[in-house]
């Protein structure tokens, strides 16, 4: 038997293997740049945060679901009678994107 040690992992493994993580890490960090699935880090000493920033929240809930307050689709900005809010979603959309991904 054949053991491959730098096999790939599956895409279904890789999911429960991060379970213990927000699922916002899956999109990149717009505040300090880290790459899905990376923590976020402190821009000057880049040290990594237990955390992740509100702008990683706000962008994944802008992704991955339809806002009830001003009904846009995913990937769609919040507006406010026409004007898009700047890095920032409704809190039902946050709502929302916590029940999708549950």
């Amino acid at each position: 038997m054949t053991i491959r040690r730098n096999a790939p992992m599956p895409a279904e493994l890789r999911h429960f293997m991060r379970a213990g993580q927000h699922p916002a890490r899956s999109v990149a960090c717009p505040h300090c740049d880290a790459a899905p699935h990376r923590p976020c880090r402190v821009k000057a000493t880049g040290h990594p945060l237990p955390d992740i920033h509100p702008a990683r929240r706000s962008a994944w809930a802008e992704t991955t679901a339809v806002c009830p307050h001003c009904q846009v689709a995913p990937g769609t900005p919040c507006h406010t009678e026409g004007i898009p809010l700047p890095d920032q979603v409704h809190a039902r959309r946050y709502l929302v994107a916590e029940e999708t991904a549950a």
